[in-house]
Parts: structure tokens; C-alpha cells; sequence
């Protein structure tokens, strides 16, 4: 989860994403999530370790592409592109491999590289809306606001129901002091899926900077039971 409060919004990892809502943000909670992710992490070193023993000149690109996707999740980043690339030579046509690379780029702050991977991506599958939306987040990030917002609504007339891309257009209207564009987009996000914290605090920041701050203030406590960290918006908006 990475939070960005000066710019007013931060925006959540699809992986994270998943535990927070399979593990709520309460005391016990928390200790199911740590132990959770550890014995996570504790799978995938072994997958590794057996992954590698198993490598040879005779490896196939799908072998090459568990083996990164492992890496990517346990931060070894440089690790997963060596081996996003070597899929992608055997199977040059592998889009999840694309994507995934472009993510590793990303959370390098490589978003031109990453660009080119969605990009890549989306000329093998037009109709991929995980890239779209990838590409938008990175066009977002180099401020290339239009573009972000074409790429997410792109993502958006493929799969009507993709609540993260209602929230990451959300954003980027939001950055364009848009606030009430924005409003819209996280409405549709919290429809689709009603526990979309994230949606509802970057909502309630968009009904501070409004002026709403009885509706800022609904969606910050909301935000928080469902696990986000909202305190500093609840100070703000409902004292």
C-alpha cells in the first residue's frame, strides 16, 4: 500500500489489496495477516529454491515466468525482470510476462520501460484491461494526466466492472482538481465493491477539498472500520 497524503490520495497493490480484505485491520486481524503473509513468503522461497535446482537449457517460459513472479512478490525486483526476460525470449508473445515486467519496471520507478511492457502487452491482447489500467497508473505518475485517464477508461469499456480502475481515474481527475468528476468515479468503485476502503477515503478527501466535510468525515470513519488508516482525514473533517 503506498500512501501518498500530499498529494491526497494513495493507491493500493492488487496483492495487498486481496489480504486487507480477507483480513480486516482489528487486532486479531493483524496478527492473521502477519502470519499469513510469512508463511506466504516462507512458500515461495521454497518454490524458489526448487525452482532453480530444476533449471536448465531446456527450461520453459512458463517455468521462467513462476520463477520472476515469485521474485516480483518477495521485492527481489532486478531478479523477476532477468527472468520476465528470459520468458519472454522463449515466448515472445507472452502477455501476462509483459505486464508483470512492467510492474517490476514500475515499482522501480522505470515508468517509461513500464509504458513500453503495457504497451507491448496491449498490441498482443487489445482487449487486456489489467494493462490499460497499468498504463494509465504509470502516465498518471510521468503527469501524463490525459493519457492516464484515456487508458483507464479504455480499461473501463472493456470490463464495465472494474472497481480499480473507476478509483485510479478517480485519481487522476482528483490531481486535475476535478473533485467532482472524481466523486463520480469513486461512487462507481464503492457500487462495485462496497468494501473498497481506499475508495471511500480518497472519496472523503474529495468532499473535503469540497467543502463537504460531513460527508468527508462519513467516508473517513468508513474507511477506517474497513481497515485503512484514515485518522489523519477524521482529524481533519469531523472535528
Amino acid at each position: 500500500m503506498i500512501h501518498v497524503f500530499g498529494e491526497g490520495y494513495f493507491i493500493t497493490d492488487e496483492y495487498d489489496r486481496e489480504v486487507n480484505t480477507f483480513v480486516q485491520e482489528k487486532e486479531f486481524g493483524r496478527l492473521i495477516k502477519k502470519l499469513y503473509l510469512k508463511k506466504m513468503k516462507n512458500i515461495l522461497y521454497l518454490f524458489l529454491a526448487l525452482a532453480s535446482y530444476g533449471m536448465s537449457a531446456q527450461t520453459t517460459a512458463e517455468e521462467y515466468y513462476n520463477s520472476a513472479a515469485s521474485k516480483f512478490y518477495l521485492d527481489d525486483i532486478k531478479g523477476a525482470i532477468v527472468d520476465f526476460n528470459k520468458a519472454i525470449k522463449i515466448d515472445p508473445n507472452n502477455v501476462e510476462a509483459y505486464r508483470k515486467r512492467g510492474l517490476a519496471k514500475e515499482s522501480l520507478k522505470d515508468f517509461p520501460g513500464a509504458i513500453v511492457d503495457y504497451t507491448k502487452a496491449i498490441e498482443i491482447d487489445s482487449n487486456y484491461a489489467p494493462a490499460y489500467r497499468d498504463r494509465g497508473i504509470s502516465k498518471d505518475k510521468l503527469e501524463d494526466f490525459s493519457g492516464a485517464i484515456a487508458d483507464y477508461t479504455k480499461a473501463i469499456e472493456i470490463e464495465s466492472s472494474y472497481a480499480m480502475a473507476f478509483h485510479d481515474r478517480g485519481i487522476t481527475k482528483g490531481k486535475l482538481k476535478d473533485f467532482s468528476g472524481a466523486i463520480v468515479d469513486y461512487n462507481k468503485a464503492i457500487k462495485i465493491d462496497p468494501n473498497y476502503a481506499t475508495a471511500y477515503f480518497n472519496r472523503g478527501l474529495s468532499r473535503f477539498y469540497l467543502g463537504d466535510m460531513t460527508g468527508a468525515c462519513r467516508d473517513a470513519r468508513k474507511a477506517q472500520e474497513l481497515g485503512d488508516n484514515a485518522l489523519i482525514l477524521i482529524k481533519m473533517a469531523c472535528n
